[in-house]
C-alpha cells in the first residue's frame, strides 16, 4: 500500500498495499498519536515482571512471519526492513522512544529554516563512526541522502519530490534546499531509510544497492543475514546509549501458526508480526492469566477499499457513495478482526488532531435505506442491479472474510439492487496491475512513513495529471488504483503542503476530509492496533507511535 504504494503496496510485506510507499502496508506538528507503551512495568494486559539479574549473556530472540526482500535504504521500503533500519541506523532526527516528540538525532539541533522556508541548515553530531570505523561527517550525511536519491528505489520519491539540493556546507554542517516548501519536512528526516550510510562501503548510481548487508551508525553491527535468521549484535563504539542486551536474533518462521506455537512454547522470547486474528485473542487471553505478556497500542495503519471511478459503475458517485453506506464497521471488527481495531471513518487515522469523521457524519454504518435510495437516483434496478467485483490478496484470509461479509451486508439488506462479487488475485499480480485500471475496486492497507496527515492524503487523493474526464493519467491517485481527479483537491493538497500556521493547515485537512467522503475514491475500514507478545522475564518494550520497534532496551531477567 504507499507511495509509498510502499514499493508495490506494502505486502509484500503484509499483505496488504502500502506503500507507495505505496506498496501496502511525521513531526508532532498536530499532537498526535494515542499509544500505550509496555515497558518494565507499566503495561497492559500483562503481569507484572519482578525485576531480578539482568542475564546478560542471552539473547533476545524475536519471531515473525516478515520477508526480508532487502536491507539497503534507498531500496527498502517495507514493514521488516524499516524496522531492522530503525535499529542498525541513525537519522538526522527521530522520535524519543514512548513518545511522539521529534528531537535530534545525527544533528545536535532542530534546523535553522530560511524565511522562504526552503533552506534547512543542521548541525551534525561529532565523534560518530560507522560500523567500518569510517567517521561520519556532513559530507557522509550529504552522501547518504543523495544516494536516497539518485539511486532510484522504491522510497526516493519520499525526498526527491521535495528536495532540490543537498550540500555539506561545513565539517559538521548540512544544508538542504526543497524545491517548495513542506511543513512536514522535519519530520520526513524521520524516516527510517534516511539513515546515514557509510561512504566507504556504498555507491550512488541507479540501481547500486547491498540488499544483504548493512553498514550505518546505529547501536547494533548485522552479523548475519539470512533467509530465516538475522543477526544483530551491540556496535561497541556507538556514540550513544549501550544496548540492555547482548544482540538481538530476529527468526523468520513460514506460518503465522508456527509463530504462535513457537512463541508459546518458549522457543521465541517476542512475537512480532504477524499473527492471525483467532491467534492474537488466544495470546491475549493467555497475558491475562498471566502466562506472557501482551503490549498492545494505538497503530497508525489504515485499511480501507481503493474505488476506481473511471470503472463502471463506479463512475457513478452516487455507487460510490451508497457502497460507503453498506459498510458495516462496528460488524467487520466483531466477526472479522475479533475486535482487535478501531472502526475508521477517514483516512487520517484518529491519533492525529485533524482527523474528523467524515463518513461517519455522511454514511453512518449499515445505512442500508441510504445505500438503496442512492442506487435508485443511479438508475439501478433489483432487475438491473449494480454489479461491483470486490477484489482482495489471495494470501489474505482477512480480506477474504471481508470481502464476504460486505457481500452478505448487500445480499441480506439490499434487495438484490447491488451485486458485489468478491475476486481474489496474487498481490504481486496485484501491484503491477493496480496502477493500470485492471481492479474497480480492492481492500488495502497502508502505514505512513513518517507522522504527518500529509502522509495519508497526498499519496491517496494527489493527481498530477488529468482531468474530470479522463480522470487522473498520472500521479498519486492513478499509482494508487482509484485515478480520481479534482482540481479543488490538487489546490487543497498543495495549499496543506506549505502551510506553516498549524491551526491553518489543520483547517485544510477538514476541508479535503469533507472533499473525500462527498467523493468517495476511497472507503476508509478500520485503523489496526499493534499487538506484541513477550515472554514475562523481557522488559524494555517499547511500540513507538510511528510503528518502529526499539530493540536497544529489551532485556531479559532471571528471577532472585
Amino acid at each position: 500500500m504507499h507511495k509509498k504504494h510502499q514499493m508495490l503496496l506494502s505486502n509484500l510485506v503484509r499483505g496488504s498495499r502500502r506503500r507507495f510507499r505505496v506498496l501496502w502496508q511525521f513531526l508532532g506538528l498536530f499532537g498526535l498519536v494515542s499509544f500505550l507503551i509496555i515497558s518494565c512495568g507499566q503495561p497492559n494486559n500483562q503481569t507484572t515482571t519482578t525485576p531480578g539479574s539482568s542475564n546478560g549473556d542471552e539473547r533476545i530472540i524475536i519471531g515473525t512471519t516478515q520477508t526480508l526482500r532487502t536491507i539497503d535504504p534507498a531500496d527498502a521500503y517495507e514493514v521488516i526492513s524499516g524496522n531492522l533500519l530503525y535499529n542498525l541506523g541513525d537519522r538526522l532526527y527521530a522520535y524519543e522512544v514512548g513518545t511522539t516528540q521529534l528531537q535530534p538525532q545525527l544533528a545536535t539541533d532542530f534546523p535553522t529554516i530560511s524565511d522562504d522556508r526552503l533552506t534547512y541548515t543542521m548541525p551534525l553530531r561529532q565523534g560518530v563512526l560507522f560500523h567500518d570505523d569510517t567517521p561520519f561527517n556532513a559530507e557522509a550525511m550529504a552522501f547518504s541522502l543523495r544516494r536516497f536519491i539518485e539511486n532510484g528505489g522504491p522510497p526516493s520519491s519520499l525526498l526527491s519530490d521535495i528536495v532540490d539540493e543537498i550540500t555539506a556546507t561545513g565539517e559538521y554542517e548540512l544544508t538542504i534546499k526543497l524545491k517548495r516548501p513542506f511543513a512536514a519536512f522535519p519530520s520526513l528526516l524521520a524516516f527510517s531509510g534516511a539513515c546515514a550510510v557509510s561512504p566507504s562501503a556504498y555507491e550512488i548510481g541507479p540501481g547500486k544497492f547491498r540488499p544483504n548487508s548493512f553498514v550505518g551508525t546505529g547501536p547494533y553491527v548485522l552479523t548475519e543475514y539470512g533467509v530465516d535468521l538475522i543477526r544483530l549484535n551491540p556496535f561497541e563504539q556507538y556514540w550513544g546509549d549501550k544496548t540492555a542486551n547482548q544482540g538481538v536474533d530476529l527468526q523468520r518462521f513460514s506460518s503465522p501458526a508456527n509463530l504462535f506455537n513457537s512463541f508459546r512454547t518458549n522457543a521465541v522470547d517476542i512475537a512480532y508480526i504477524s499473527l492471525e486474528p483467532d491467534q492474537i485473542a488466544s495470546l491475549l487471553e493467555g497475558a491475562e492469566q498471566g502466562r506472557w505478556q501482551a503490549i498492545t497500542a494505538d497503530g497508525n495503519t489504515i485499511n480501507y477499499i481503493v474505488l476506481n471511478v473511471n470503472s463502471e459503475p463506479l463512475d457513478r458517485v452516487e455507487v460510490r457513495q451508497a457502497i460507503a453506506s453498506l459498510v458495516d464497521r462496528n460488524l467487520i471488527n466483531e466477526r472479522v478482526l475479533r475486535g482487535q481495531a478501531e472502526p475508521l471513518y477517514s483516512l487520517i487515522p484518529t491519533t492525529f488532531e485533524s482527523y474528523l469523521p467524515v463518513f461517519k457524519e455522511a454514511y453512518g454504518d449499515a445505512n442500508f435505506e441510504q445505500a438503496k435510495q442512492l442506487l435508485t437516483e443511479a438508475g439501478f434496478t433489483p432487475e438491473n442491479p449494480a454489479v461491483v467485483e470486490l477484489w482482495y490478496g489471495a494470501n489474505s484470509q482477512k480480506r477474504q472474510e471481508l470481502a464476504a461479509t460486505l457481500k452478505a451486508l448487500s445480499d441480506n439488506n439490499l434487495g438484490g439492487i447491488l451485486q458485489l462479487q468478491p475476486q481474489s488475485v496474487d498481490t504481486t499480480t496485484a501491484f503491477q496491475n493496480l496502477e493500470k485500471g485492471i481492479y474497480p475496486t480492492f481492500i488495502l492497507d497502508w502505514y505512513a512513513d513518517f507522522l504527518d496527515p500529509d502522509n495519508y492524503i497526498h499519496p491517496f487523493l494527489d493527481c498530477a495529471n488529468g482531468s474530470p474526464e479522463t480522470g487522473c493519467v498520472e500521479g498519486a491517485s492513478q499509482y494508487h488504483g482509484s485515478f480520481y481527479y479534482s482540481d479543488r483537491m490538487n489546490q487543497l493538497i498543495r495549499q496543506q503542503r506549505t502551510e506553516a500556521n498549524p491551526e491553518t493547515r489543520q483547517a485544510i485537512f477538514h476541508e479535503i476530509q469533507q472533499l473525500l467522503a462527498e467523493d468517495v475514491p476511497f472507503i476508509p475500514l478500520w485503523q489496526d492496533k499493534i499487538h506484541v507478545f513477550a515472554q514475562n522475564n523481557i522488559q524494555g518494550v517499547n511500540l513507538q507511535a510511528n510503528q518502529q520497534f526499539p530493540f536497544w532496551p529489551l532485556a531479559k531477567f532471571t528471577s532472585q
